[in-house]
């Protein structure tokens, strides 16, 4: 099974996320900015919320992806709202790309908001739930 990880984060927190899950794939995380060049079966995609959107560069690499992707594995960090998983959702299907129903979602610290946030709890779920996902394929 062909594997990525794929991530956008200003702050750090959805890198956090991405490096453990990257981990229990056996695969490295890289930012939105480098694009797949081959074809995967999971795709495991972060992002976070700002200004209660997807960012930019998330939109930009999505609309970019030419490979065949299985399906999309959302997961994501926010302060305030509660994940990315619809505003992804929705530029995956204009792509025809599947999206996964699970998803993986983690409050992340902003300013004193959720200070400490993703923990070691968090992190340690991610890789969890990444393994869970890729041992139901």
């Amino acid at each position: 099974m062909k594997l990525a990880v794929r991530y956008y984060s200003r702050g750090g927190n959805t890198a956090k996320l991405a490096n453990a899950i990257a981990g229990a794939a056996g695969v490295q995380a890289l930012n939105t900015e480098v694009p797949l060049t081959e074809d995967v079966d999971i795709l495991f995609l972060g992002s976070s919320v700002y200004a209660y959107g997807v960012d930019e560069n998330v939109a930009k690499f999505i609309s970019g992806i030419d490979v065949k992707v299985g399906k999309v594995v959302n997961f994501s960090t926010a302060a305030l709202v509660k994940s990315t998983y619809k505003q992804v959702g929705k530029l995956l299907a204009a792509k025809n790309i599947p999206q996964a129903k699970d998803e993986f979602y983690c409050k992340g610290a902003f300013g004193p908001m959720h200070k400490g946030k993703p923990d070691e709890k968090d992190i340690k779920a991610a890789a969890e739930f990444a393994k869970r996902v890729i041992e139901n394929g």
